[in-house]
C-alpha cells in the first residue's frame, strides 16, 4: 500500500482515459507520481482508466498495480484461461447473436482483491464515467459498489452486457467522455490527463478491416473526435499521449509488450509535472 505520509501537495487531479489494453500504460503514470512523492488529490477514470484508477484510489502504488497487471495478464495462457472461464454459458447470455461477457464478473476476476467493495472505503476521492444507454447521457458514479461502477464504465457494446444500476442501463463511458478530466473537482493545483485512445491498427495493408477491427476502430475514431472537440474549449494542465498506436483494444495478452513500449512514460510524466511545479514556484 502507498505510504499514508506521502505529501498531498500540490493538489493534483488525475484523469485516466479509456482505450482497452492500451490503458495498461496508466501504470507508468502512477509510478511517476510515486517517484515524485505525489499522491493524487482526486482520480477519475473511464473504461480501463476506471479499472486502474480504482486500484490507485484504493491506495495501491504504481509498482503494486504493475505487479497485479503482470500477475493477471503476464502469461497469455493464463489470460485465455480466464476468458474461457468467463465465457457466456447459455443462450440467455447471448443477445442478438453475439456472446456478451458479464463485465462485473470480468472486473471481479481482474481487479485486485484489496480494492474495497464500496467507494466509501477508498483512500483517494474517485469517480468513473459511464453512459446511460436509453437516456443518451453521461453518468458519473462516485458512490456505491466500486466493482459494479467500474463494470459499467468498461461495458463496451458488442463485447460486454450493459449494467443495470439505479434504474439506468449503463454502457462504456468512452462513447460519451473517453478522457473525463472535466469530472475532476474544482480547486486543484494541477490537472493531468492521460489519453490512451490511439488510432486503429492496420496490420496488413493488403486487406480491409475485419468486422471486429471495424467495430473497435470505429469506437477509436468516435473517442478521438469527442476528445478533440472537448479540447477546443477546455484543456488539462498536462495532456499526455503514450505511444500506443501499435496495439489494439483487446491486446491484453500483450501486457508485457505494452508496458515495455510505454516505459518512457514514467520519465515523461515526471518531467512534465516537474516543469509545472517549478513554474508555479
Amino acid at each position: 500500500m502507498t505510504d499514508p505520509a506521502v505529501s498531498t501537495a500540490p493538489r493534483l487531479g488525475l484523469a485516466l482515459g479509456g482505450g482497452g489494453a492500451r490503458g495498461l500504460a496508466h501504470v507508468h503514470v502512477l509510478t511517476a507520481l510515486d517517484d515524485l512523492g505525489i499522491r493524487p488529490a482526486a482520480i477519475t477514470g473511464c473504461s480501463i482508466g476506471a479499472l486502474i484508477g480504482a486500484a490507485a484510489a484504493a491506495g495501491l502504488s504504481g509498482a503494486e498495480i504493475g505487479d497485479e497487471v503482470l500477475a493477471a495478464l503476464g502469461r497469455p495462457a493464463d489470460v485465455w484461461g480466464k476468458i474461457w472461464k468467463l465465457r457466456p454459458r447459455n443462450l440467455a447470455e447471448i443477445a442478438g447473436g453475439l456472446p456478451l461477457f458479464d463485465p462485473e464478473a470480468v472486473i471481479t476476476e481482474f481487479l485486485p482483491a484489496s480494492v474495497p467493495e464500496d467507494f466509501s472505503g477508498l483512500v483517494i476521492p474517485f469517480s468513473v464515467v459511464a453512459a446511460d444507454f436509453y437516456g443518451t447521457a453521461e453518468v458519473e458514479i462516485a458512490a456505491g459498489p466500486v466493482r459494479r461502477a467500474v463494470a459499467a464504465s468498461i461495458a463496451l457494446p458488442a463485447l460486454f452486457r450493459p449494467v443495470e444500476e439505479g434504474g439506468l442501463t449503463l454502457i462504456d463511458g468512452g462513447v460519451v467522455n473517453p478522457l473525463p478530466f472535466d469530472r475532476l473537482p474544482d480547486g486543484l493545483d494541477l490537472v493531468v490527463a492521460i489519453d490512451v485512445v490511439g488510432t486503429p491498427v492496420r496490420p496488413d495493408k493488403r486487406r480491409l478491416p475485419s468486422a471486429r477491427e471495424a467495430i473497435f476502430g470505429a469506437s477509436q475514431i468516435l473517442m478521438q473526435a469527442l476528445i478533440a472537440e472537448k479540447l477546443k474549449s477546455r484543456r488539462p494542465d498536462i495532456l499526455i499521449r503514450p505511444p500506443v498506436d501499435g496495439f489494439a483494444a483487446l491486446d491484453f495478452v500483450k501486457a508485457r509488450d505494452i508496458l515495455a513500449a510505454t516505459a518512457g512514460l514514467r520519465e515523461e510524466v515526471k518531467a512534465a509535472v516537474g516543469r509545472r511545479l517549478e513554474a508555479a514556484a
